[in-house]
């Protein structure tokens, strides 16, 4: 059933997304807890190893990354929203830990760097939260001293 009446979003719900997407991210959340999140029709996520459509490439993608990374912590440092009609264009910035582990190498890896990050986020009409209809990585920037993807 479609929400009437949507409201245009605020610099708070986008900010309030970002920061709850990242800490699902973090615990790897099960996969229903996204769902939320997401666009339920047009959904595009480009990350640095792939391009994912839909919820189910969010998915396939989700479940092979989880098993790569462990220790992850994602830090927000920037969420700039620019408001256009029902959709807003966010520049996010987040700093990413993880560690990787390469068989047969006898320690872990650790990767830290900055996202710099695009998303189209709007107001699902079927629940009137904010969801991400648009994902891009743009680009990464590595610490010193990190392991790489």
């Amino acid at each position: 059933m479609a929400v009437t009446n949507l409201k245009s979003l605020t610099e708070a719900e986008v900010q309030q997304l970002a920061t709850d997407w990242y800490l699902k991210l973090d615990v790897h959340a099960p996969l229903e807890d996204y769902v939320p999140f997401l666009a339920e029709e047009g959904l595009e996520m480009r990350f640095p190893e792939a391009t994912v459509y839909g919820f189910e490439g969010f998915k396939g993608w989700y479940e092979r990354v989880i098993g790569i990374f462990f220790d992850e912590v994602h830090t927000l440092k920037q969420v700039n929203s620019t408001f256009s009609g029902d959709l807003v264009d966010v520049k996010v910035i987040v700093k990413w830990e993880a560690s990787v582990w390469n068989p047969p190498a006898a320690k872990s890896a650790r990767i830290v760097l900055d996202a710099y990050q695009t998303w189209v986020v709007k107001r699902s009409p079927n629940t009137g939260k904010p969801v991400i209809t648009t994902y891009i990585v743009d680009s990464i920037d590595y610490y010193e001293g990190s392991a790489r993807l």
